[in-house]
């Protein structure tokens, strides 16, 4: 889905009310905004000056790691590595962090909810969620229903795999089926990276 949402909102200029056609006075304000695989939100104003808004960011996270204080997480995001690399040169801001309250998950219904209040239109799906022992039976699911029911792009993983769970799972033939390619091709790093984030 690569044009899930598009918005644009000018905000018209209260002259023209009045008869009067003087459009320079008072900015004209246009937003638009790409909820998809690529975020694109820009203001623009009579000067000509565009201003790139911050991508708003929600985290869920397993809720085996509930007393997880988000450190590697919130490094990545810093860093711009791992499911975040994809937003190098981009501002981002992180809107909300919660766990999905344990199987089957019944804080993912709620939790978007409030993300989307504080402005978030990607959520994360933390990569505790495809590393744990086992995985997370239901992370498709949560992507499925989230881009169902709201109109928020999903992003498998957060920070990069740590090399001691990507040995494990690879003994384990975890990731083995096709779909998990998917799910674990946005955290997948270097060793270097990998070894940092053990």
């Amino acid at each position: 889905m690569y044009y899930q949402n598009f918005q644009a909102v000018i905000y018209e200029n209260p002259l023209s009310r009045s008869g009067r056609q003087n459009f320079s006075c008072i900015p004209v304000h246009i937003t638009i905004k790409f909820t998809a695989k690529w975020h694109l939100a820009v203001n623009l104003f009579k000067t000509g000056e565009i201003m790139e808004e911050p991508v708003k960011i929600g985290i869920i996270i397993c809720d085996r790691y509930r007393r997880c204080a988000g450190g590697k997480c919130f490094r990545s995001l810093r860093n711009r590595e791992g499911a975040f690399s994809r937003y190098k040169d981009m501002e981002v801001e992180a809107v909300g962090y919660t766990s999905c309250d344990g199987c089957p998950g019944g804080n993912i219904e709620y939790a978007v909810d409030e993300m989307m209040a504080n402005g978030a239109t990607v959520i994360h799906l933390a990569t505790g969620l495809v590393v744990g022992y086992p995985p997370c039976p239901y992370i498709t699911y949560f992507r499925d229903f989230i881009q169902t029911r709201y109109p928020v792009e999903v992003v498998y993983g957060t920070h990069p795999i740590p090399e001691k769970y990507l040995t494990m799972h690879n003994r384990l033939g975890t990731w083995s089926d096709p779909k998990w390619k998917e799910i674990i091709e946005p955290t997948m790093a270097d060793e270097e990276i990998q070894l940092a984030y053990n």
